[in-house]
């Protein structure tokens, strides 16, 4: 049977507004009592019922995260940094993976809103807008992470895409790559249609220089692996190629070493787009678009206690990093 507050007080001789107060508000009793209680609570191995304690105070503990692609490191970076910084504030993070499929980001939101989280911080699927408006009308608000809705009233925490994506294929044409391929996930996601929008302004810029668009079904190394499959295949093939993201790149390398034909970066130049850890490790290291993964999912959590706290404060509401080019042996052997 379960250990209640009033076997605590019997144990240690005090009332339960006592017990209660050591749990809430240990500064309004005396020190010998506090120990008197702790120690009570420690011999009967009493747990306190938060949720309990959660409903009489309206919000609990915690945070909601939404994000795109759990398996993806640059999400497991972000959510490291919102921890990092909740922590410092005494708040958990609650993590949900929506792998970009509306229904189930909706599952998390209606779930997150039953656990009276404190906010969401969210990378949201597409059109999914109204719901996380409705959301912040409720009383739960909510941060955008590495994603902006212009003219919103979210705040938002996010990278430059665009400056991003030019960014790398500028690079590709400095080094004389004038046969571009980009290759992304579904254009739907805002954060790859930023990036091929600024791959196509570098490209512009060169009047010798194309660019080819391969979409693939998903972010993944899987699909990486499968574009650079077919691109081993064909006879005429792009000397330079910017994968949407390092993932990606990473099954893109796996493909070109599985079949041995094409060497990276004298047959093909091969830049990624997060920087994630074991971007430097690869068989071949791979250049990259740096983002600042961990400052993102800080920087979300920080502005979300602004926003519980000083609503209508004058603070920047959209914080926008600018990405970092990264040159490694994938570009530059």
């Amino acid at each position: 049977m379960a250990v209640s507050v009033r076997d605590v007080a019997v144990a240690a001789s005090v009332s339960v507004g006592t017990v209660s107060n050591v749990l809430n508000r240990p500064d309004k009793v005396a020190a010998e009592t506090v120990a008197r209680v702790l120690a009570a609570i420690e011999e009967l191995g009493f747990v306190r019922n938060d949720a309990a304690r959660q409903l009489r105070a309206g919000r609990s503990r915690s945070i909601g995260l939404v994000v795109l692609d759990a398996g993806n490191p640059f999400f497991a970076d972000v959510a490291r940094g919102a921890e990092t910084r909740a922590q410092e504030d005494g708040l958990s993070v609650l993590l949900g993976n929506s792998d970009d499929d509306a229904s189930r980001e909706a599952g998390y939101l209606d779930l997150f809103r039953e656990q009276r989280v404190n906010g969401v911080l969210i990378t949201p699927a597409s059109r999914t807008a109204d719901k996380l408006a409705r959301m912040q009308d409720a009383g739960t608000p909510v941060v955008l992470v590495d994603h902006e809705i212009p003219g919103s009233r979210f705040c938002s925490v996010s990278v430059d895409d665009v400056e991003g994506g030019y960014l790398a294929v500028r690079h590709l044409l400095e080094i004389g790559r004038r046969r571009i391929a980009f290759i992304g996930g579904p254009a739907s996601i805002a954060q790859v249609a930023n990036r091929l929008q600024g791959a196509r302004r570098a490209v512009d810029e060169r009047a010798d220089a194309s660019l080819e668009v391969i979409e693939m079904p998903a972010l993944t190394v899987l699909n990486g692996r499968a574009a650079g499959e077919a691109l081993v295949e064909r006879a005429v093939r792009p000397d330079a190629i910017f994968a949407a993201n390092d993932l990606l790149a990473v099954g893109l390398l796996q493909a070109f070493s599985m079949f041995n034909t094409l060497r990276v970066p004298e047959d093909i130049a091969l830049i990624g787009y997060d920087d994630i850890d074991f971007a430097s490790a690869t068989v071949v290291p791979l250049s990259s678009i740096r983002q600042p993964a961990q400052l993102i999912g800080h920087t979300a959590v920080e502005l979300l206690l602004r926003s519980i706290s000083d609503p209508d404060g004058d603070y920047e509401r959209n914080v926008r990093f600018r990405p970092e080019l990264v040159v490694r042996q994938s570009t530059s052997g």
